[in-house]
């Protein structure tokens, strides 16, 4: 990875890019504006680059409130999804077309909400880690491969606003403005480096991947600093203001964390405040929003303190313990763990991809604490396969691990 760093021009010889070439278009937000989008998509040829805004940290849930499209041939479309039920109309106009996308899974569940879902995806920061650039955000790559600097801003921006400034229209139409020639770039490095093969596996697994959501019901376990809270009586507590402040974030449309933020749950679970005062003493519940729905949060408080389905604290059985419990644990998984990880990272070097990329950490981790048995290249390339590694982290990987796992290094060298 190291041989592509010093490749970045200098600041200086970088072109600022402001705005895109054609200007930035109006924002497409009736029945006719999204059906002359779907008819101009649709003649456009080639790839077709694609990008959402969604307002994280402003509202509920992560819906997007901008879809911004650019195809050869039809230029740069802005779509406000929020006038419209689906965006069926632009997922039938661009067919077939391949999706070219940054970064990819953060945008492609916000789409589908809508009714769009790719039928080919290339992603460029995938391709971009793939192929060992030393950084891989949009901006890096494009001043990396293209010799341009984005004029980018807004990126924590509550995109639910209205009417959207037009800087911000700026930004969001520079984020597809050149996908299309990056994905292009980005293609050659790939075929020279002999990792296309590589990268479509990772575009389709991305493609189809339907991530395991946890049910609402116990969605409260993540509440950051849980972990204070040591008994069942006050994990009830915790999980009926987790469940009241999100029901009260859904009917209002704004984040969670903006109604009160995890730390206060947690502080009022542990405290159990009895009346207002005792709440507003909480840290975490001031200002005059807390003090509005004050009564709520001790009406929840009493209800989870009376609670008789007491929770338990849970531990995912599918999980393994951190590694920096092994060396005691388990001092033979320890040694066959860091061997492992030691050897594909340096493998990883040599092919220029990111260890990460090679293999997902927690895949080591999975395989390591429960190994196959008997330990050889067969069980090992099966496990991988059911912990859902490629076929091409398969073949670069299971030799590696399956040695280390036979023949670890010996504890002093580790």
């Amino acid at each position: 990875m190291a041989e592509q760093t010093d490749q970045t021009p200098p600041e200086s010889q970088l072109r600022l890019l402001t705005e895109p070439d054609q200007g930035v278009p109006p924002v497409i937000e009736t029945d006719r504006g999204l059906q002359r989008a779907a008819e101009a998509l649709a003649a456009g040829t080639g790839p077709v680059a694609v990008d959402a805004e969604r307002a994280s940290g402003f509202r509920y849930g992560q819906r997007a409130f901008l879809v911004q499209l650019k195809r050869a041939g039809a230029g740069i479309w802005l779509i406000d999804p929020e006038p419209f039920d689906t965006l069926i109309p632009i997922q039938r106009a661009l067919g077939e077309a391949e999706w070219i996308l940054h970064a990819a899974s953060q945008d492609l569940p916000c789409l589908a909400e809508l009714g769009m879902h790719p039928h080919h995806l290339f992603d460029t920061e995938l391709a971009a880690r793939m192929t060992g650039l030393p950084r891989v955000g949009l901006g890096a790559v494009v001043e990396h491969l293209l010799g341009v600097r984005l004029a980018k801003e807004h990126s924590a921006a509550d995109w639910s606003r209205r009417p959207l400034p037009q800087d911000w229209l700026r930004y969001a139409s520079l984020d597809v403005e050149l996908l299309i020639e990056l994905r292009a770039q980005l293609k050659d490095l790939l075929d020279e480096q002999g990792k296309s093969e590589w990268a479509a596996e990772e575009f389709e697994h991305l493609r189809t991947l339907r991530p395991a959501r946890t049910p609402k019901a116990e969605r409260w376990r993540r509440t950051n600093g849980l972990s204070r809270l040591k008994s069942p009586q006050k994990l009830a507590v915790l999980r009926e203001l987790w469940s009241a402040r999100e029901s009260l974030a859904e009917k209002k449309d704004i984040a969670p964390g903006r109604l009160l933020p995890d730390s206060a749950l947690v502080a009022a679970a542990d405290a159990q405040p009895r009346t207002v005062p005792q709440l507003l003493a909480v840290p975490g519940f001031h200002g005059r929003a807390a003090k509005r729905e004050a009564p709520r949060w001790v009406r929840t408080v009493q209800t989870g303190a009376a609670a008789e389905d007491l929770p338990v604290r849970r531990v995912s059985s599918n999980a393994p313990p951190s590694p920096r419990s092994w060396k005691e644990r388990s001092p033979l998984a320890f040694r066959q763990f860091r061997t492992a990880k030691a050897r594909l990272a340096a493998h990883a070097e040599a092919l220029h991809v990111m260890p990460e990329t090679l293999l997902a950490p927690a895949v080591l981790k999975q395989l390591c604490w429960e190994q196959p048995a008997p330990i050889n290249l067969d069980t090992v390339t099966q496990r991988l396969r059911q912990l859902q590694a490629r076929q091409w982290q398969i073949q670069q990987t299971a030799a590696i691990i399956t040695v280390a796992l036979l023949e670890p290094d010996p504890l002093e060298e580790l």
